[in-house]
């Protein structure tokens, strides 16, 4: 009994243990889910307090950079504006003297006149004076900086002067040429005379009147975006203009950097957009401009951005203009051989990479990196193509043509001879057979038939049809170039098969394709 007592005892016992056993096994796997999830939760408090550190610092150096800035404007008012006033008080000055010593005479060459018409304040002779002059920009832009300098008021002068063609034409006698480069050069020559003397163009010294109007016409290009169907839609030199005006009158806005780099990407390819992409708030952004740039093929134009962002050393230029050069040279040799077009076009599209890969090596100054010769060669050898192309082209054409005098005359001695790509026939004083018989729905070429068109009229035949051989020239399809006969109406009607007599003569074989020149796959037997 005592022995029973006690084993049950025991048995007991060891199941509450078991229990016991079971119920630290759980606690153990729930603590360590726990010290799991507090370790992630750990590590991403770390990486966003890290993160935030590294934003708190950014920020602090940007308000700093702002404060300072704030500061040396502060102290370059004075400054500035005594040099302002001694600056108006000189070109008017300058202005008596022009206007005394010039009553009536013209200019003898082109910086006299910009300079004057500058110190007369004359902003549509001067526009006239610089529309007139499109072939010589090299030196508009040299002497335009220098005139805009004696005008009283550059800002106002240049705003009177662009507001009569931008955003639109408002001139009575329109010229039918762009004349968003004259906007363009104009913008460009008056940033450095309204520049601060101290902070440079970071502050342009431009009164907010016309920084207003400046500001009214930046609206009325946006708002006519949608007429033009968007960024794309618009001309390069119309949104390059727009952009121009925004950074030269300091007119910039950060709720528009979206419309900023739509522009900036979409016409990346002008000298001056990368220059305007920073000036305009968007070296937070350049890395991401980059790579869509090369993304889409664009390696030159990425290549100029990372130069004037300083990432240079992030996006090595020689590897980019590298890669550039073997996807023109795949996509040029691509075309020709499955799209059958000329050397000279495809000559001519490599011609412009090349020339745009060694127009980037010049100036970045990439000489002892990327070696110009083999380009240079390169470039030579497209030039030597051309006229080859030309004169095999030439060679073929006259010889088709021979070819197809010779068959022509030996059919009948009274044949006109006609170029290989017109349509002959002998003289045998029958009807032409309707043109483009293959191609239309109720004029269908059928075997050696022709359907009759339902307007055709029918012809009176008392003898048996003659039979009527169409020579063609050596372009067409072998189904219509074979003598085929004409039926008569009735034949036509029942159609009851006939047989038609076959030329006598042999057509050579046409010679204008495949003559030397690669990337042209039709067969000789097609031509003959």
């Amino acid at each position: 009994m005592a022995s029973a007592l006690s084993s049950s005892a025991v048995q007991a016992s060891f199941e509450a243990l078991e229990k016991q056993r079971e119920l630290i096994n759980a606690c153990t796997l729930l603590w360590k889910e726990l010290s799991d999830h507090f370790t992630f939760l750990e590590k991403g408090l770390d990486n966003k307090s890290e993160s935030l550190k590294t934003k708190r610092r950014f920020l602090e150096v940007r308000t700093k950079r702002a404060l300072d800035t704030l500061r040396r404007r502060e102290d370059s008012i004075d400054s500035s504006v005594n040099v302002a006033i001694s600056a108006v008080e000189k070109r008017r000055r300058a202005s008596i003297e022009v206007v005394e010593s010039d009553q009536g005479s013209d200019a003898a060459d082109l910086a006299e006149k910009l300079k004057s018409l500058c110190a007369k304040m004359d902003s549509s002779g001067f526009l006239d004076l610089v529309l007139s002059k499109r072939k010589e920009t090299d030196l508009l832009r040299v002497e335009v900086p220098l005139a805009l300098e004696k005008c009283v008021d550059p800002a106002r002068f240049v705003v009177d002067a662009m507001c009569v063609i931008f955003p639109v034409d408002k001139r009575e006698v329109k010229t039918p040429n762009d004349v968003a480069w004259a906007c363009v050069l104009v913008l460009e020559s008056l940033e450095p005379v309204v520049s601060d003397p101290e902070l440079g163009s970071a502050r342009p010294l431009v009164p907010r009147s016309m920084r207003n109007k400046a500001r009214a016409m930046a609206n009325a290009w946006k708002e006519g975006l949608e007429t033009r169907g968007g960024v794309e839609g618009s001309k390069p030199a119309d949104a390059h203009a727009f952009l121009q005006l925004v950074v030269t009158f300091g007119i910039v806005s950060r709720e528009e950097k979206g419309l900023y780099r739509k522009i900036v990407v979409s016409f990346s390819r002008r000298r001056q957009m990368p220059k305007l992409a920073l000036a305009v708030g968007l070296e937070d952004e350049m890395d991401d401009i980059i790579e869509e740039l090369i993304a889409k093929g664009q390696h030159v134009d990425a290549v100029n951005f990372a130069y004037e962002a300083g990432l240079q050393d992030k996006y090595p230029p020689v590897p980019l203009l590298k890669s550039y050069l073997d996807e023109s040279m795949k996509s040029s040799t691509f075309v020709a051989d499955n799209h059958g077009q000329t050397g000279s076009n495809t000559c001519r599209k490599e011609q412009s990479a090349v020339r745009a890969a060694i127009k980037c090596i010049e100036d970045h100054k990439l000489e002892a990196e990327f070696p110009m010769d083999d380009l240079q060669r390169r470039l030579e050898s497209l030039e030597k193509a051309k006229p080859d192309k030309k004169k095999s082209s030439a060679s073929s054409t006259t010889s088709s043509g021979g070819c197809t005098s010779t068959c022509t005359n030996a059919t009948n001695s009274t044949a006109t001879s006609a170029p290989p790509n017109k349509r002959t026939r002998a003289n045998h004083g029958g009807p032409m057979p309707p043109a483009k018989a293959g191609r239309l729905t109720n004029n269908a070429y059928v075997g050696p038939n022709f359907v009759r068109s339902p307007s055709h009229v029918p012809y009176q035949v008392s003898a048996p049809a003659p039979h009527y051989h169409a020579v063609y020239g050596s372009r067409s399809p072998q189904a219509i170039r074979d003598p085929y006969t004409y039926p008569t109406d009735e034949v036509a009607a029942a159609g009851i098969a006939m047989s038609y007599a076959s030329h006598p003569m042999s057509y050579p074989a046409y010679g204008g394709y495949n003559n030397g020149m690669p990337g042209y796959g039709f067969h000789q037997a097609y031509y003959r």
